[in-house]
Parts: structure tokens; C-alpha cells; sequence
């Protein structure tokens, strides 16, 4: 058996598209989406901003494919678990990119709440009522929402997860 050092399917450099290379290296903080559809499902999301306000508001891009998307178009709420340091295994499986027997929400403690579960011992936890997901931006749906409830204060400790050029890792402030 032979172990890869990168993913043994990705295009050859000079092949990949110029924009999708620019957003590899573009860090960005790592976060699982989670709403209730038919059960629970939930989306790593890293093109994400939150927005300072009374009241504030999240802002993602989200697969139009996926189950979240039916799930929040469907009920109209979802909430965010801001992932930390040691948290990759979760953010992979969430993204669909490492088994994860019994599904994702094996990996971790989750809290339960109307508009999805969230993650005890992330970063902070969110629940978000759906403004607006219409918007189309690129190959994702534009999802904006008001924040109806601050679910997990924020661990002020905790390192947040960042991604950049396919990696996990945690933004150096030094």
C-alpha cells in the first residue's frame, strides 16, 4: 500500500484554476453548520463572516447540493459551532472527506437545539434565523441569517482552527 502525500486525485498544479488557488491561500477560520432536515446534518463551512450588530449576522457559502441547504431552506434556521485547535477530524468529516462510522455527530459532544445541533467545546456556538438564501455567488449559495442566540459564550483560550492551502492549523498573531 502506498501513502500519498497529497490527495492522489488532485490536478497537477499548472492544471488547477487560478481562482480556486488564490482561495487555498487564502486562510480561513473552519466552522460546522448543523441543521435539523428528515435528521440532523451539518456542512464544514469556511467562507463565512460575522457581522457585529444589534442584532449581528452570519453571512456563508453553502453547497446547493447538500443536505443543509434543503434542510435550512426548509426550516428556516441553522446554527454554527466555530471550531478550535484539535478539531480537524471533526471539521473532515463534516466536510465528507473522512469516514466517519456511525456518522459525524459520533465525533464530539452535541447539544441539541431548534435549529440544529452544536458542538460543546467549540470556539462559541450560534443559532442563526435565515434572512436571505437565494443569492447565487460562484459554484455555492449565499446564506445570510441574524444571530437569535449567542448558544456557547466565547472560549477566549481556545486557538481557532484555520485552513489554508489544505491544511489545518491555527493563525500565528505573533
Amino acid at each position: 500500500m502506498t501513502i500519498h502525500a497529497e490527495h492522489p486525485f488532485l490536478e497537477p498544479p499548472d492544471r488547477r484554476r487560478a481562482l480556486r488557488r488564490l482561495r487555498g491561500r487564502w486562510p480561513a477560520g473552519v466552522s460546522v453548520w448543523t441543521a435539523h432536515g428528515r435528521r440532523p446534518v451539518g456542512l464544514t463551512i469556511s467562507s463565512m463572516l460575522i457581522a457585529d450588530g444589534d442584532p449581528g449576522g452570519v453571512v456563508g457559502l453553502v453547497d446547493p447540493d447538500s443536505e443543509l441547504m434543503d434542510a435550512i431552506t426548509d426550516t428556516g434556521g441553522f446554527t454554527v459551532s466555530v471550531l478550535a485547535r484539535g478539531h480537524d477530524r471533526l471539521a473532515d468529516a463534516f466536510a465528507g472527506l473522512t469516514p466517519a462510522p456511525g456518522g459525524p455527530f459520533t465525533l464530539g459532544t452535541w447539544q441539541e437545539h431548534e435549529y440544529g445541533p452544536w458542538l460543546v467545546g467549540s470556539i462559541a456556538a450560534l443559532s442563526v434565523r435565515v434572512d436571505e438564501t437565494s443569492a447565487v455567488s460562484g459554484w455555492s449559495r449565499l446564506v445570510a441569517g441574524t444571530i437569535s442566540e449567542v448558544l456557547s459564550p466565547l472560549d477566549e483560550t481556545a486557538e481557532p482552527l484555520a485552513h489554508l492551502r489544505g491544511r489545518y492549523g491555527t493563525v500565528d498573531t505573533d
